[in-house]
């Protein structure tokens, strides 16, 4: 008789954003007149970027000849894209990363969540709280969270860093060690960074410890301080102990082509076995390969015209994140990200909790967003907004919470 994967039983309610999206159908099919604005999930409204575009024409065209068709993507991506990514993200930053050592994919997402794959289920794992959903999810549907604690919402065999306005929402080094380090920066929800010295304090411990760093730099295009750094291997020996994820979604508007890639260093092992041979075949067994005109796209982001329209892109969202930033401080709210990042992460007012908070700017405001308790523990009375609506939208979704 089959079986089902009971892990999937252990998992509490459904996924954060499918929540959201339910209570907002359902109070805006009550409302109907009313003109609902969503600053909750990070999802882009600028369209792709002209030069963009002209790559995916000219790559359906190939795919319309026969002398220039593309069938199956080879496993790691095409070496054209690989090679632009080492190149432009990497060498240029002073970073030893080569072309084969990036695995080309659909998303950060779907990479942050697979990669525990190729990991003993007996590993602990040490997430930041507040935390990206996918982390911990992911790795209870694989059994290795232990049992679920409703009153605390906490998992038995999770290390929680808590992210506090105390330590600027950036965790310390855990007391416990842990096996793999889920790492965010720019981070998502809370917009914290950290210096290139306290990351380096983080690649030192993995180092000495035996640990492995899972470390999502999907924002990094929205840094604008000088010593916040735009990849862990701008770190010595980061090497031999981290992972990195990076995503065309924030920085591109990918998120309806689905473009990403993950950077797996061919000196990084663990028990003496290297794991980049784990992920490639983990790669070629269950994943066919991102489409060549996605890819092809994806080489014209680098493009001279291409970083210049996604640049005036970027500061179109980080325009956004300043008005919410400014405008809810005028208002008298604790407010912290918005500079380094696109989310603006506030404590609710009056002692709300996060749900009850959501509730109340929904119902008054007609203003969605994304409750801090949703992210754990450490999220509680805290909400974030994103920067990725319209300006127009943003201006008038801050201006009925400052009016409330």
């Amino acid at each position: 008789m089959a079986k089902v994967n009971d892990n999937y039983l252990k998992l509490p309610g459904s996924y954060l954003f499918s929540t959201i999206g339910k209570k907002v159908n359902a109070y805006a099919a009550e409302h109907p007149d009313k003109k609902i604005i969503r600053l909750g999930i990070g999802d882009v409204t600028q369209p792709i970027a002209p030069t963009i575009i002209a790559a995916l024409h000219s790559a359906v065209d190939e795919m319309a000849a026969a002398e220039t068709f593309k069938g199956y993507a080879p496993d790691l991506g095409y070496a054209f894209l690989r090679e632009t990514i080492s190149e432009h993200d990497y060498k240029a930053r002073g970073c030893d990363i080569a072309a084969d050592e990036i695995f080309v994919s659909d998303g950060a997402k779907c990479d942050c969540s697979n990669i525990q794959e190729i990991f003993s289920t007996d590993n602990k794992i040490a997430v930041c709280d507040p935390v990206y959903p996918v982390y911990v999810d992911s790795n209870v549907m694989a059994g290795r969270t232990g049992s679920y604690d409703p009153a605390t919402e906490t998992w038995s065999d999770v290390i929680y860093m808590p992210c506090t306005a105390e330590n600027g929402f950036a965790p310390s080094l855990p007391k416990q060690v842990p096996d793999l380090i889920y790492l965010c920066f720019p981070n998502n929800p809370t917009g914290a960074t950290i210096s290139k010295a306290r990351l380096q304090e983080w690649v030192d411990y993995a180092n000495k410890n035996g640990c492995v760093i899972l470390y999502d730099a999907a924002y990094e295009a929205y840094i604008s301080e000088e010593d916040v750094p735009h990849s862990i291997y701008e770190c010595d020996g980061a090497r031999s102990c981290a992972i990195e994820f990076h995503s065309f979604s924030k920085n591109a508007g990918f998120t309806g082509l689905r473009l990403g890639y993950t950077v797996v260093p061919k000196e990084l092992k663990v028990e003496g076995v290297n794991l980049h041979p784990l992920w490639s075949r983990r790669h070629g067994t269950k994943y066919n390969g991102a489409p060549y005109i996605i890819q092809k796209a994806g080489e014209a982001v680098y493009s001279e015209a291409g970083r210049k329209e996604l640049n005036a892109q970027v500061a179109y969202y980080m325009k956004n994140a300043r008005y919410i930033l400014e405008g809810l401080k005028g208002a008298g709210y604790t407010v912290s990200g918005g500079v380094n990042a696109p989310y603006i992460w506030l404590k609710a007012p009056d002692g709300m909790k996060s749900w009850e908070f959501f509730d109340y700017l929904l119902t008054k405001a007609n203003v969605v967003g994304t409750p801090g308790s949703g992210f754990g523990p450490s999220g509680e009375t805290y909400f974030r907004l994103t920067a990725f609506g319209t300006y127009e939208n943003t201006v008038e979704a801050i201006d009925r919470i400052k009016a409330l």
